[in-house]
């Protein structure tokens, strides 16, 4: 998983005001040698949290956009003090779809991390039922559709890859690496760019029988 800083909300979901966030209860259990205590999630415990039901669904792609500040190793910064805007989003794509999981509830950005950690695992947990898929579930939280004009790209446009000749999945590859370093969040691009990447190459590896 990635991190982008700072916070890209979807503008197509309201937003909370400070006096309506609320404390969360998400912990985890420290030893200190002679019993076991409740502890706060750091930022770090929550992002493990929510790889794993990342992972579960199926997702891929993952930005955890959020004002924490990052290392140059894209890791969130030590010692920060709580941030003003608490505020966090997942984007991530779940079978070539764009999703946006927001969430501002609690006054601290781990719990708001950890909360859509817990959300997507009730999701899979109704998913055992059979009353509807994981995908079906989280149809309400697709991002935003591109813009038409680039919708009517085709993924070579996109890939800039040449409208003749063959192409191998190699190519694909290759051409999606150059461009996502500078497509992606943490390098000054931008969510729905790195999405229309990750579309077409899902699109060419689909043609190519990959």
């Amino acid at each position: 998983m990635t991190s982008a800083f700072p916070l890209k909300w979807p503008t197509n979901r309201p937003r909370k005001q400070a006096s309506q966030r609320k404390r969360a209860k998400f912990n985890r259990e420290a030893h200190n040698g002679r019993y076991a205590e409740k502890k706060s999630l750091s930022v770090a415990d929550a992002l493990s949290r929510l790889q794993s039901e990342i992972d579960a669904v199926g997702g891929r792609y993952p930005v955890i956009s959020s004002n924490v500040e990052l290392r140059l190793d894209g890791l969130p910064r030590s010692g920060q003090r709580e941030q003003d805007d608490p505020g966090v989003c997942l984007y991530f794509d779940l079978k070539g779809k764009p999703m946006a999981l927001p969430c501002d509830t609690y006054d601290r950005v781990a719990d708001n991390i950890a909360a859509i950690a817990a959300h997507m695992e009730a999701t899979r947990k109704i998913e055992r039922h059979g009353v509807a898929t994981v995908s079906e579930m989280f149809a309400g939280f697709e991002a935003l559709p591109a813009p038409a004009a680039a919708r009517n790209r085709t993924w070579r446009q996109v890939l800039e890859i040449g409208t003749s000749g063959p192409v191998l999945a190699e190519n694909v590859e290759a051409a999606f690496r150059h461009l996502a370093k500078k497509a992606h969040p943490d390098a000054g691009g931008s969510h729905e760019t790195m999405s229309e990447l990750n579309r077409a190459r899902e699109e060419a590896m689909k043609e190519l029988g990959v």
